[in-house]
């Protein structure tokens, strides 16, 4: 019985210690490369948490019509090597994010760079997520 009980309770806490592992996904599991997309709009909201970070942004489409959008970032520990912090973006600050749209044709986004209103120009995304190199080296 109590070897039993040991191989239950070891089962348990591999499979738990896989969890984050089988969470997180592949660029090409969620995203499409052939679809870049630019957006011009206003922060709502930001979440700063792992496994990824989440900017939400109001966009103005084609026909004038405000459209909330959600672009995945890099993890916070590689966004805050990289000089981000929690306070980085503020809800009301003005942002251009260059990214890849969502396979699902949500208004989401893989988020690769993201331009300031001060036209200062910092990477968003993960240099290892499978998503297309970017161009001109580091920002």
């Amino acid at each position: 019985m109590r070897a039993t009980l040991t191989v239950f309770v070891a089962g348990f806490g591999l499979l738990i210690s896989a969890a984050p592992a089988l969470a997180h996904h592949s660029f090409a599991a969620e995203f499409d490369s052939s679809k870049p997309v630019t957006l011009k709009g206003a922060v709502t909201k930001v979440d700063w948490m792992n496994p990824h970070i989440w900017i939400y942004l109001d966009v103005k489409d084609e026909s004038g019509k405000t459209v909330n959008w959600q672009c995945e970032g890099g993890p916070p520990n590689t966004l805050t090597r990289n000089g981000w912090t929690r306070n980085s973006l503020k809800t009301g600050d003005a942002i251009t994010i260059e990214g890849f749209k969502a396979k699902d044709a949500t208004n989401t986004c893989n988020s690769r760079s993201v331009t300031l209103a001060d036209g200062k120009k910092v990477f968003a995304g993960s240099n290892d997520d499978g998503a297309p190199a970017r161009k001109g080296g580091a920002e």
